[in-house]
């Protein structure tokens, strides 16, 4: 049985904690947190250890893995602790502020053998899942533009601000929101070569972006737009979308229906003339716990059986996400007007 520890209980923290308290691989679970408000209730209503400094909580529990889910800018020091106490580490997105501190935080992790991963969910998402295996199975034959684009609610009047407003904090549609859709992406078609015309558009925000849009650029040709916007209050709630077209089709896919275009039935006789539908319902494997959605379960599973495994090699890995992190710093110069 694996010891674990939660550094930060705010909304992911605690959705991080309660699954980790139903899996069967865990035995103990140690949290921290600054708010005493919050370890009061954690102590009053679970058998967690509770800890204000994680340094101690690593010291005196002896964990096998932490779960990191604190603002993104406390990510690396954090990090480098853990590793260099030979601690394997989830750390949700993104991996640190800077690619250059996340390739030197992946290098520490593959130099000790460490089991890694981020919190970059889509790619547990029934219908993502599927359309990568229709991309990899070249159903669509070659493809030649890729859309992603994601909308949500997050700021939408010019009122209260906390780190998500801060840029030294970590702030910003671009490493919130846009994290998530660039990583997609490189899932699906790979990391683009370069990217043009990038807009970190201020909507409510006064020191970081609300809307993000931009040109991306492929080694073979390809090409793909990036829009996002954390100030679109139509949506109740974050939607991601990915549209892919291709010489023999289309995909078109959200987190619930994944739709296929094709212009000639498949040789395999599985898919139809024209469009085909599949839905999250159908495309999505059984979890033991489910809490907000599958995907916030399987990704907990899939990083503890590594763990257990001891297989640093793996989807979301600190390594695989060093991608993410360079497009995300392409797009930051881009849109400050330097180098792309």
């Amino acid at each position: 049985m694996l010891k674990a520890g939660v550094v930060g209980i705010g909304k992911m923290g605690l959705s991080h904690c309660a699954i980790l308290r139903a899996h069967s691989d865990i035995g103990s679970l140690a949290v921290c947190d600054t708010s005493g408000f919050l370890l009061s209730g954690i102590k009053k209503y679970t058998d967690f250890s509770c800890y204000t400094d994680y340094k101690k909580m690593i010291k005196e529990n002896k964990l096998d893995c932490l779960f990191i889910s604190t603002p993104s800018k406390f990510h690396k020091e954090i990090i480098l602790f853990a590793l260099q106490n030979n601690i394997n580490v989830f750390c949700e997105k993104p991996l640190t502020l800077s690619h250059e501190d996340s390739e030197e935080v992946s290098e520490l992790a593959e130099a000790r053998g460490l089991v890694t991963q981020v919190g970059y969910h889509n790619k547990f998402i029934g219908t993502f899942q599927a359309v990568k295996r229709f991309l990899d199975a070249a159903l669509i034959g070659d493809v030649y533009h890729i859309n992603g684009s994601a909308y949500g609610p997050v700021v939408i009047n010019e009122e209260g601000e906390t780190w998500r407003s801060d840029p030294k904090e970590g702030g910003g549609c671009l490493l919130d929101y846009a994290a998530h859709v660039v990583d997609l992406m490189i899932y699906m078609v790979d990391m683009p070569e370069k990217v043009s015309g990038t807009i970190l558009k201020k909507v409510y925000s006064k020191k970081v972006e609300d809307a993000v849009y931009s040109n991306l650029f492929y080694a073979n040709g390809m090409t793909g737009q990036l829009s996002v916007n954390w100030s679109e209050e139509t949506y109740r709630k974050m939607t991601t979308k990915i549209e892919i077209l291709g010489k023999r089709g289309k995909i078109v896919s959200d987190a619930q229906e994944c739709q296929v275009y094709l212009k000639d039935q498949s040789p395999c006789g599985k898919f139809e003339k024209g469009w085909n539908s599949f839905w999250i319902t159908d495309q999505t494997e059984p979890v033991w716990f489910n809490l907000r959605g599958e995907e916030y379960s399987a990704q907990i599973d899939c990083f503890v059986k590594r763990v257990v495994e001891k297989n640093s090699a793996g989807v979301n890995s600190f390594k695989n996400s060093l991608k993410t992190d360079k497009v995300i710093s392409m797009l930051q110069n881009d849109g400050a007007g330097g180098k792309a």
